[in-house]
């Protein structure tokens, strides 16, 4: 047995046991709960019985066991009634309803719902009814079963939480390692590009190829930089978020369809963000490519930056699909996506590196079906005052 299996085998057997525990104990609570209510029910027979001994006996008889019977009942409610359906006394009532007639009327049909009453027959056609509830310590333990109950919910929860949890955990180490793994293995074919680069120069080769073959060198080593930073914490600088958005502007404009009609409006002046240049350019990088995506390469894209006194506000705007209102949070989910192929990672790694790294806040700002999606980051503005 393989050591994964190991592990869901000892979580499975300990989520068991703990479930069939935790059943036992509510069973025995409500086993017990009747066992008690029957035992208040035979005591009552007992009490009625005295109450009929005591009405028939003369005046020879030696009552005084009876009397301890009916004295013993000092927490059981309970109301005797004639054979007229009148009311002849109450036992263990609050004061302020056995004087008012009306709220003990009111008490009384209460009352009868709780248990079946006791016939007491005292001959000559006469029968009296003894109704009677719960007692106090009886009425705690009819919700302690329920209490249980909630513990068992909130205990499942916890429990599917922390699998959950350690879930996620296990697939952010994965997916780091897959990250750091993929930076390692470009880094060896990167360098000897280089290498191959500077050979070129000296062989009279056109310098235009040689000029574009460094701008993919740069972008694979930009990219390089980029999975090295995931699962750990990268460093943040001053950085001003005009200039490094209008990079990335220029950058994917260049490379996409030119059936997409690209704008952006950015303000004239420099704002300072704590950033990570590279990050940020891959976060813009994602959302353009699922805008372009959405729009199936053709349509409008906007990219427009707003600010105010402490935060920077970068919209991307496009006129595809949409997005339905109940997915605005999923598509951030890894492994949400609504292509063909894909695996889901780019908004989830849009959300990780905005949220987690920067201390911001992405979102779906606003969608409309076959309309268009605006998606809204949130950054904090550097602390300039020093």
């Amino acid at each position: 047995m393989r050591f994964s299996d190991k592990r869901n085998f000892r979580r499975w057997f300990i989520t068991v046991s703990s479930l069939i525990i935790i059943t036992l104990i509510v069973w025995n609570a409500v086993a017990f709960f009747q066992r008690i209510k029957e035992e208040e029910r035979q005591k009552m027979n007992i009490w009625a019985a005295a109450q009929v001994y005591l009405d028939q006996a003369d005046t020879d008889t030696n009552l005084d066991l009876h009397l301890a019977i009916i004295n013993s009942n000092s927490s059981i409610p309970t109301i005797l009634v004639d054979e007229n359906g009148e009311i002849k006394g109450a036992i263990n009532i609050p004061e302020e309803i056995a004087s008012n007639e009306d709220r003990l009327q009111d008490y009384f049909q209460d009352l009868k719902g709780s248990n079946e009453p006791i016939a007491m027959d005292l001959g000559e056609g006469r029968v009296n009814q003894v109704y009677y509830g719960n007692s106090p310590m009886l009425n705690k333990l009819k919700y302690f079963p329920l209490v249980l109950i909630i513990i068992i919910i909130l205990f499942i929860s916890v429990i599917y939480f922390f699998y959950k949890t350690t879930k996620s955990s296990e697939q952010n180490k994965l997916w780091a390692g897959m990250a750091k793994e993929t930076a390692h293995q470009i880094g060896t074919p990167l360098s000897s590009l280089i290498g191959w680069t500077e050979i070129l120069k000296t062989e009279n080769v056109n310098s235009t190829y040689i000029i574009e073959i460094e701008k993919d060198v740069d972008r694979l080593r930009t990219i390089t930089e980029r999975f090295s930073k995931i699962g750990s914490s990268p460093t943040l600088e001053p950085e001003d978020i005009v200039e490094k958005t209008r990079e990335s502007f220029e950058y994917l404009k260049a490379r996409s369809s030119k059936l997409i009609n690209f704008s952006l409006d950015l303000p004239e002046e420099i704002i300072l963000v704590e950033m990570n240049a590279q990050l940020y350019s891959w976060t813009i990088e994602n959302l353009v490519k699922n805008a372009i995506d959405a729009m199936k390469g053709k349509g409008s894209l906007e990219i427009k930056l707003k600010h105010d006194p402490k935060n920077v506000h970068v919209l991307v705007s496009d006129t595809g699909k949409g997005i339905p209102k109940s997915s605005f949070k999923r598509i951030f989910e890894p492994g949400f996506t609504t292509k063909k192929r894909g695996w889901g990672l780019g908004l989830s790694l849009a959300r990780r590196i905005i949220e987690k790294y920067h201390r911001g806040r992405i979102r779906v700002l606003k969608s409309e079906i076959n309309k268009g999606t605006t998606i809204e980051i949130l950054l904090h503005k550097a602390n300039t005052a020093a």
